[in-house]
C-alpha cells in the first residue's frame, strides 16, 4: 500500500490504554457483539445491504466485519499502517463481490464508515477526563486504518465495475450488431441481460462540435470524449439502461425500446423532442436528429430511413432538433432516386459556372421568395438580386419572379442541392 505500509514485524509505540486496559483488548473482547451490531446496523440503514440475502450477511459480510475489527486490534497493538500488503485482501474481495452483485460504492462506503463508527464508539464508551490522550491516539490509528481501507476496497470495487462494464458493453454490442443486420436477437439479448422490446426507435443523430473541442493540445480530444460520455449518459437514464447505441464525437445511432412502433413517432413524438433537446443542453453541442422506428426485424430498413431523414434535415439546413420523415416530406419525396429528380437538377445545371447565381436562387428561395430578405442575407442591394433573378431565367428558362414556376423551381432546387452533396 505505499508509503503507508510497514514491514513485517516492525513494532510501534504501546498500545492506548482507556480505563486502565489497553484499547485492542477492549475490541477484541467485544469483536462477536460488536459483529452483530455492525451488520444489523447495515441492514437496518443502508438499504442496499438490506436487499442482500441472509447467507450473505451471515457469510462474507460478517467475516469481513470481523476481519476488519481484526485489522483495527492489530494497528491499535503494534502502530498504523498494514503489516503486510494482503492484510486487506478479504475486505477487497469482499468490495469486488459488491461490485458483481450491483451494491453502488456509495453504500458499501458508508458500510465501512458506520462501521468503523460503531468500533470508536466501542472502544471509547468507558474513557474518562484522564484518557484524553489515549482517546486521540485510539481515533487516530482508527482513522489511519479506514482511509487505507477505503482506498484498498474504493480501488476493487471500481476494477471489478470496469471489468463488468467491458463484458456489458461488449454483450450490448453484439445485441446492437445483430438488430442492425436483421438477425434474431434473442440470444444476444439474454447475453446482455436485456429482453428485445416490441420495437425500437432508431435515432440517427449528428453532434456539431462543443467550443471545447478547439482547445490546443489534448484539450479538444477531452472535451469530445466528455461531450460522448455525456450524451451515453443522458440516452441510457432516458431509456432507463435499455438503450442501444454506437457514438462518437460526431454522432451515432441510438436504439431505443418501445412498446409500439407506431406510438413512438405519433403521440409519443413529444419525448424524443425532449430527449434530443436534452442531448443539446448536457452536451453543450448543437444535435440534429432523424428518427424512424420498427419491430425488431424492420431495424435495418428503419436505420436506413432515419439516416436518410438527418440527411436531408443537414442538407435543407433544418435547425437543429428531431426529425421524422413526415417532418421533411417534401424535400425527403424530391430527393428520392430516379429520372424525375435527374431531370430537376439538369434543370439549374447552366447555373453550376454562375456561383453567385445559384447562391442567389437558394438564398431567395431559403427567404420566402423574398427579394429584400435575400438582399439582406447577401448583404447585396435589392437591384442587385434583381439582376442575377433575370439572369436565372435566361440561363435555366426559369422565371423566380412568376409564382406559376415556384414548385418546379423549388423542386428543381431541392434535387439539385440533392446532387451536390
Amino acid at each position: 500500500m505505499g508509503t503507508d505500509s510497514e514491514p513485517p514485524g516492525t513494532a510501534g509505540p504501546p498500545a492506548p490504554r482507556i480505563g486502565g486496559t489497553p484499547v485492542d483488548g477492549l475490541l477484541t473482547a467485544a469483536l462477536p457483539r460488536l459483529t452483530r451490531l455492525m451488520v444489523a446496523a447495515f441492514t437496518a440503514e443502508v438499504p442496499a445491504y438490506a436487499a442482500l440475502p441472509r447467507e450473505e450477511l451471515a457469510g462474507d459480510v460478517t467475516r469481513v466485519c470481523e476481519h476488519g475489527i481484526r485489522v483495527v486490534a492489530r494497528a491499535l497493538r503494534h502502530g498504523p499502517g498494514l503489516a503486510d500488503p494482503g492484510e486487506l485482501l478479504p475486505l477487497v474481495r469482499s468490495a469486488a463481490r459488491r461490485a458483481e452483485e450491483g451494491v453502488p460504492l456509495s453504500a458499501v462506503l458508508c458500510a465501512y464508515h458506520l462501521g468503523w463508527q460503531l468500533g470508536l464508539d466501542e472502544l471509547l464508551a468507558g474513557a474518562g477526563p484522564g484518557d484524553l490522550a489515549a482517546v486521540a491516539a485510539t481515533q487516530r490509528v482508527a482513522l489511519t486504518q479506514l482511509r487505507l481501507a477505503t482506498r484498498a476496497v474504493t480501488d476493487a470495487y471500481l476494477d471489478a465495475r470496469e471489468a463488468l462494464h467491458g463484458y456489458e458493453q461488449a454483450a450490448r454490442h453484439d445485441l446492437l450488431t445483430a438488430l442492425l443486420d436483421g438477425r434474431d436477437a434473442t440470444e444476444a439479448a439474454a447475453r446482455a441481460g436485456l429482453r428485445p422490446a416490441p420495437a425500437y426507435v432508431v435515432l440517427a443523430l449528428a453532434f456539431a462540435d462543443h467550443p471545447d473541442e478547439a482547445l490546443p493540445g489534448t484539450g479538444g480530444a477531452v472535451a469530445a470524449r466528455r461531450k460522448v460520455r455525456r450524451a451515453r449518459s443522458e440516452v441510457d437514464h432516458d431509456a432507463r439502461g435499455g438503450a442501444l447505441h454506437a457514438l462518437g464525437p460526431h454522432g451515432g445511432r441510438v436504439l431505443l425500446p418501445s412498446d409500439d412502433a407506431g406510438r413512438a413517432l405519433g403521440e409519443d413524438w413529444g419525448r424524443l423532442v425532449a430527449l434530443v433537446a436534452r442531448l443539446a443542453d448536457r452536451t453543450g453541442a448543437a444535435v440534429l436528429a432523424g428518427a424512424a422506428s420498427a419491430v425488431p426485424a424492420g431495424v435495418p430498413a428503419a436505420v436506413a430511413e432515419s439516416e436518410e431523414v438527418l440527411r436531408v434535415a443537414r442538407t435543407f439546413g433544418r435547425p437543429p432538433g428531431a426529425y421524422r420523415v413526415v417532418d421533411v416530406l417534401l424535400d425527403y419525396q424530391l430527393t428520392r432516386p430516379g429520372a424525375g429528380r435527374d431531370r430537376l437538377a439538369a434543370l439549374l445545371a447552366p447555373l453550376e459556372r454562375q456561383p453567385a447565381l445559384l447562391e442567389t436562387l437558394r438564398a431567395y428561395a431559403d427567404s420566402g421568395f423574398r427579394r429584400r430578405a435575400t438582399a439582406e442575407a447577401l448583404h447585396i442591394h435589392p437591384n442587385t438580386v434583381d439582376y442575377r433573378l433575370r439572369r436565372v431565367t435566361v440561363l435555366t428558362g426559369l422565371d423566380p419572379t412568376l409564382p406559376v414556376e415556384l414548385p418546379r423551381l423549388r423542386a428543381a432546387l431541392a434535387a439539385h442541392r440533392w446532387g451536390t452533396t
